[in-house]
């Protein structure tokens, strides 16, 4: 049996908001508005959330829908992550699944599990969050196994 998320993130493009209801169903979910979300003026562009254990805070984890320019975090994202203390930044925008570290801040992009756009893989992005360590991870939604670029790459 598959483990169910603790909570969803999801970084905009939302299209139809019956999705976050949807998604709901499965656990609580925290989005922010992509640009295709024009519609969705309820929504943040920015959220920041605070992770932690009845002890208290661990990890500040900034949610926007525009990050990066290229694999770079964009200069305005790394002030507005200084300025809410998160150490990691989770985007979207691109549909690119990726993890770097830029500016000392990891940004990690989940992907789409949307419509494939183009040759983009269709995979989901992973967080584990302990008090020692984040983990971020693929996953792809058409076999369920790890993704990775390279792993991708080898396989057609």
């Amino acid at each position: 049996m598959a483990e169910k998320p603790e909570h969803i993130l999801h970084a905009g493009d939302i299209g139809d908001l019956g999705v976050l209801g949807a998604l709901e169903q499965i656990s609580p979910v925290h989005a922010v508005r992509g640009n295709i979300d024009g519609h969705a003026s309820e929504l943040p562009d920015a959220l920041t959330l605070q992770i932690g254990d009845e002890t208290g805070s661990f990890l500040r984890l900034l949610l926007v829908h525009i990050a990066v320019s290229g694999i770079r975090l964009r200069a305005d994202i790394g002030r507005l992550a200084a300025r809410e203390e998160a150490s990691l930044v989770v985007c979207g925008h691109s549909h690119i699944p990726f993890a770097a570290h830029d500016r000392g801040v990891t940004v990690f992009n989940p992907g789409s599990v949307g419509p494939r756009r183009f040759d983009l893989p269709i995979v989901f992005g992973v967080i584990e969050v302990s008090r020692v360590q984040v983990s971020v991870r693929h996953v792809s939604c058409e076999t369920g196994l790890p993704w990775s670029p390279h792993r991708h790459n080898a396989e057609g």
